[in-house]
């Protein structure tokens, strides 16, 4: 089958038609902004959506984005104040706000950008010393943020945010600031531990101090006490003392005979309580003692005396009051006959 010229003309030129549409018609995505170019010069920027230029005259430019851009600092060491070296990186955040700036005023835009920001990463770093670096990266953001914004003024993009991912020293400084901190550390749990024992011996001088004040409080109250139970046992003793003087004066024999019994017998019970070996003679006859308690007995009943029905204070009847019988000898002329003296140490019972 042959093909003749003519089709073949029409085929070439809607083919031709066809480039031509296609070459004339554009169509931006959102969020970016192309550059027309007739010629080598730029004439116009089309914004997203449909858009049309002459075909083989107009070309597009520059094809620039309008969203925040991340840009990748590289790492490099940069040597501060004190002569540490360190190595840093970081990230530049910056937006296109004019594209025929941006495309036009600066060549090859990402380039200048990381230049300029590294830059500026050894200025800023090379001004501190390694314990700023280390505790002031807010502020080292902030110092380049403020550089690198006022130099891309006039590339018509706006650099929003800088951030230092990593600052390494080398090992044998982080070695060193190991050690330092450790020392620190131990510094201060020393002056704790120091601090805590300087508060204790301070309470304990405290509590044993108002542990003796409240110990010689107790002491002074028990000496008053003491006091007032010596002061009330010698009004008793001097009461009963009295008691006594009084009976004698009335010449009541049986107080005479209590008093003698009572003198008898803490005598005799102190020579007991003696923790030395003793052996005791008697100098006198054992009836004296018994008439001494008989004595007691009777000024008992007498100071409970008889009552109105002639009974003794025990509700027994009343009987005269007589002194016991004596264990040897005649009975005495008188039932209250006083104790006999004692007899002279090896005299005869006879003889008293």
């Amino acid at each position: 089958m042959e093909i003749s010229p003519g089709l073949i003309i029409a085929v070439l030129f809607l083919l031709v038609v066809g480039v031509t549409i296609f070459a004339g018609v554009k169509t931006v995505p959102q969020g970016q902004q192309w550059t027309v170019e007739r010629l080598g010069k730029y004439i116009r920027t089309l914004t997203p959506g449909l858009s049309v230029i002459i075909p083989y005259v107009d070309r597009i430019g520059h094809k620039l984005s309008l969203m925040e851009t991340v840009l990748d600092i590289p790492s490099q060491e940069v040597i501060t104040r004190d002569n540490a070296t360190v190595t840093a990186d970081g990230v530049v955040f910056f937006q296109v706000l004019d594209p025929v700036k941006a495309a036009y005023e600066v060549q090859d835009l990402l380039f200048a950008l990381s230049s300029l920001a590294m830059t500026n990463v050894r200025s800023v770093i090379g001004a501190m010393d390694l314990d700023e670096v280390l505790s002031q990266r807010d502020q080292i953001n902030r110092r380049l943020l403020s550089v690198v914004d006022q130099a891309t003024l006039a590339w018509g993009i706006k650099a929003t945010r800088i951030e230092l991912r990593n600052i390494q020293p080398p090992q044998n400084l982080l070695d060193s600031m190991a050690k330092q901190m450790t020392a620190e550390r131990e510094k201060r749990a020393e002056i704790l531990t120091a601090e805590g024992a300087k508060q204790a011996s301070i309470l304990r001088a405290e509590g044993a101090k108002q542990a003796a004040v409240l110990e010689a409080e107790g002491r002074m109250e028990a000496a008053k006490r003491d006091a007032e139970a010596r002061e009330r046992l010698a009004e008793a003793e001097a009461k009963a003392t009295q008691m006594v003087s009084q009976a004698i004066a009335d010449g009541n024999v049986a107080a005479i005979n209590y008093f003698v019994a009572q003198k008898y017998v803490e005598a005799f019970a102190r020579f007991a309580e003696s923790p030395n070996q003793k052996l005791v003679f008697m100098p006198m006859e054992a009836s004296g003692v018994i008439a001494s308690l008989g004595g007691i007995a009777d000024l008992a009943r007498h100071a409970l005396g008889p009552d109105t029905s002639g009974n003794d204070g025990a509700g027994r009847q009343a009987k005269p009051r007589s002194m016991p019988a004596r264990a040897t000898g005649p009975k005495p002329a008188e039932t209250t006959a006083p104790v006999p003296p004692a007899r002279p140490w090896g005299a005869p019972l006879d003889d008293v």
